[in-house]
């Protein structure tokens, strides 16, 4: 099987993906290999990858938190923060982080806090989505939630993903998929891997017989599980240095590579 990561590894920086990675997904499931999409984004921001790519079954989205079968638009299954664990975590990170903005994804929808309204500009159009429920976050909360997100203007502050880490504690798993501007906080126990494995094992297959590629934090359980981990070439340092190997950046078609020659 491959697994792969979507955002600055399948895709490219302009958020394509190549005529050449398509021909080499194609290819990979004619020979009998599954191919798994597991992506930190959420399962409403899916559409266009499967519009590209062609539809490939089921998706991990959020990073593990979620399962997406996109031809019937549905959530197969998900692993969520219950909504008074969320609650107590944006207590702690309120109180800590002042200036912070959070969000939160439950099932297709997206909330965010009302003080994203007094944001400054970056944060307020990096998050002008259709749909978007704006209020005090904590109204939101009627139901558990798949994913909690944690923004402040960029750069982030040095260390900000590791005290955000320290005031959750073994509350929610503390990753990111971009920086640490925009931190993603899980159920502790789902990352990408987690669910790729249980998509898997009905197959048979087993982790020393999957191919993955990743370029963030939020990838590190996904490269270190499969048999063959690989990062892109603009992957995160933390990400190269754990990988098995280390192909050309996203925008060379670093994956198409690699399945190209796992092929011939």
């Amino acid at each position: 099987a491959i697994a792969t990561d979507l955002d600055g590894t399948l895709l490219r920086s302009d958020r394509s993906i190549s005529s050449r990675t398509v021909t080499a997904v194609n290819a990979a499931e004619d020979a009998g290999l599954s191919v798994v999409l597991a992506t930190g984004r959420p399962p409403r921001w899916i559409a266009p990858i499967v519009e590209q790519l062609g539809e490939r079954g089921l998706v991990v989205c959020a990073n593990g938190a979620a399962v997406y079968d996109p031809s019937r638009h549905e959530l197969v299954s998900t692993v969520e923060i219950d909504a008074a664990v969320a609650a107590s975590i944006i207590d702690d990170i309120e109180a800590a982080v002042p200036d912070g903005i959070i969000g939160l994804e439950q099932g297709f929808e997206f909330a965010i806090d009302e003080s994203f309204e007094r944001a400054g500009h970056e944060l307020r159009g990096s998050w002008s989505l259709e749909g978007l429920r704006v209020g005090p976050i904590r109204s939101f909360l009627d139901r558990d939630v798949i994913k909690l997100i944690v923004r402040v203007g960029a750069p982030a502050p040095n260390g900000f993903a590791e005290t955000v880490l320290e005031l959750v504690g073994d509350r929610a798993l503390v990753s990111h998929s971009f920086d640490e501007s925009f931190l993603e906080l899980s159920h502790p126990s789902v990352h990408k891997a987690v669910t790729v494995e249980r998509l898997l094992i009905d197959s048979g297959v087993t982790p020393a017989e999957v191919l993955a590629f990743g370029d963030m934090p939020n990838d590190l359980e996904l490269i270190r599980w499969a048999g063959w981990g690989v990062a892109v070439a603009n992957a995160d340092p933390r990400v190269r240095a754990e990988a098995d190997e280390v192909t050309a950046s996203n925008d060379e078609d670093g994956v198409a590579r690699v399945i190209e020659r796992i092929l011939r």
